[in-house]
């Protein structure tokens, strides 16, 4: 039993969120992308937009629907602009497990010195894909192509 004017105040218990991953998207996952709708329906949600290391080159894959390749090169590279979007853990799981080839998951350096799981290409893929690094971005690359009609 407490006595009078000693009881002590404690905070509900903090009951913590389901566990989520931070994912780096840079094409076509991106949000109004083709296939955002896939990490939408997973219940991810946008954390914001980042920047990789200066340590990447992007390539326009023959895919359907286009999508970019990222890799990691050890000279030349350049910083890429993506959104990071977090899944729950479990969610995360299913995703990379129904990714198709040519695309992986690893770790991805960002500008601000943090690393995130994010999209990267196997290397052969690269071999006949245009190199867009240029561009700076997926979103860039799309924006300055010619558009049919125009």
């Amino acid at each position: 039993m407490a006595v009078a004017g000693t009881e002590c105040w404690t905070a509900e218990p903090h009951v913590p969120t389901a566990p989520s991953v931070e994912l780096l998207v840079l094409g076509a996952h991106l949000s109004g992308q083709p296939l955002n709708h896939e990490l939408l329906t997973l219940g991810g949600a946008l954390v914001g937009t980042v920047r990789t290391a200066a340590t990447y080159r992007l390539w326009a894959l023959a895919t359907v629907p286009p999508k970019p390749g990222l890799l990691r090169v050890a000279s030349g590279g350049a910083a890429v602009v993506g959104e990071l979007w977090a899944l729950p853990a479990a969610a995360f799981g299913l995703f990379v497990a129904a990714l198709p080839a040519p695309m992986t998951i690893g770790s991805v350096a960002l500008a601000d010195g943090r690393r995130r799981p994010g999209f990267l290409v196997e290397p052969a893929a690269t071999a006949d894909a245009l190199d867009i690094t240029a561009h700076g971005g997926w979103r860039q690359y799309l924006a300055g192509r010619v558009q049919p009609g125009r």
